[in-house]
């Protein structure tokens, strides 16, 4: 099993970029893992409503474009509209596709979030949290809850759940 992550947007900031690839790190031996960066449209200043579904359309189209290269992948769209999951469930998720022969394709949108193309052919839509939430930040918090959920999956104690 493959995990990729399709992420609106490049060049993070450092404390992004850092955070990122700590986790990124300590997961490859668990999961191979990889981040196909989308390049973010061109913003004018203050976009009307039109300009921003515009936006969301294209980036979501590069979206469907990149995943449309991976055979057999589930699409995750991260959603605050989505359902919450616990690590645990989270966990249980991987472990299904692994055993499937299934690859995952997690997707973080842009500042305007996930055209209605996206979220259409999403196989789960996944909430981090109902809080909104700036998409470089989930990246972070995305690679470190792949890498608990495969310590989880792998008896590592690094996840300490229900132990307290």
């Amino acid at each position: 099993m493959k995990a990729r992550i399709l992420a609106v947007g490049q060049k993070m900031p450092t404390w992004v970029q850092t955070g990122f690839d700590d986790y990124f790190k300590r997961i490859q031996p668990m999961l191979s893992t990889e981040i196909v960066e989308i390049p973010a449209c061109k913003r004018s200043k203050n976009p009307s409503v039109a300009e921003l579904e515009k936006y969301a359309t294209t980036e979501g189209g590069l979206i469907l474009q990149a995943h449309a290269n991976a055979k057999r992948e589930r699409l995750i769209c991260l959603d605050v509209r989505g359902k919450n999951l616990s690590t645990e469930d989270l966990a249980e998720k991987i472990s299904d596709a692994m055993q499937m022969g299934e690859d995952m394709g997690f997707v973080i949108g842009g500042a305007d979030g996930l055209s209605k193309a996206v979220l259409a052919q999403a196989d789960f839509k996944w909430s981090l949290s109902s809080l909104t939430l700036p998409h470089p930040l989930v990246r972070v918090i995305l690679m470190e809850q792949l890498y608990r959920a495969m310590t989880i999956i792998n008896h590592h104690p690094y996840h300490r759940g229900d132990y307290f």
